[in-house]
């Protein structure tokens, strides 16, 4: 270790009490964290690219400092999907702190490392508060049937008002109007028709059986396509 001059000719003045870091709250227990195995927790992060093209949501699981699940799920831009695909076979099995500081390909899933980890060594996790935290496989439960991600896409303008294309519920076949007012839809459950084509049901059939409505839509007025109309 190297001092200034000026620090050499110091006089040494004794530290006093040093009750180390502040706990933060870790599945269940208050913990004083030192290093990166200290640390532990499911959490979520959320990351976007320099043009903002795209943006990426990220859920570790983490395990005495070392990740042992990651799902991660991007929309906007088609590179991300590759992007995620390698980020799924880096992360499992670093710490958070390399994980950090790898390459995760896309500035996207970069950001949302940082900001997952930020919520993780501050002890800000879903799990803070639960017991044990939860198990390896926990982070699927925030998906939908057929594990496909929930997603929303909307569209509008002002000269012709509101589209829903997908919810969360699944793809939009048609809307429900009332004085031109959307008051439901009707939808398919995607990634339950893809289950029920993959067992062997038939696809005319599998598709018919997960259509659905929402909302007031047997109430409309006329219905339209938002595709189309």
């Amino acid at each position: 270790m190297n001092y200034s001059h000026e620090v050499e000719n110091m006089c040494v003045v004794k530290k006093g009490p040093n009750h180390g870091p502040a706990p933060i709250p870790e599945e269940g227990k208050w913990v004083k964290a030192y290093q990166i195995s200290d640390i532990s927790g499911l959490s979520h992060g959320i990351g976007w690219c320099a043009p903002q093209q795209g943006g990426c949501k990220l859920t570790l699981n983490v395990k005495d400092g070392i990740i042992e699940e990651a799902l991660i799920e991007t929309i906007g831009c088609s590179g991300m999907t590759h992007s995620a695909a390698m980020a799924g076979e880096i992360l499992p099995g670093k710490t958070i702190l390399e994980a950090l500081n790898t390459d995760l390909v896309c500035d996207a899933i970069n950001v949302a490392m940082r900001e997952i980890f930020k919520q993780l060594v501050y002890g800000r996790t879903q799990t803070a508060f639960s017991e044990g935290g939860l198990p390896i496989g926990a982070a699927l439960e925030d998906l939908g049937k057929g594990l496909r991600s929930q997603v929303g896409t909307i569209f509008g303008t002002k000269a012709k008002g509101v589209r829903y294309l997908e919810m969360a519920e699944g793809y939009i076949l048609s809307v429900g109007l009332k004085d031109d007012q959307p008051i439901g839809y009707k939808f398919v459950r995607v990634g339950k028709m893809l289950e029920d084509i993959r067992n062997g049901i038939d696809p005319k059939q599998a598709y018919e059986q997960n259509i659905s409505t929402y909302g007031r839509y047997d109430e409309a007025e006329k219905y339209i396509d938002p595709r189309n109309q």
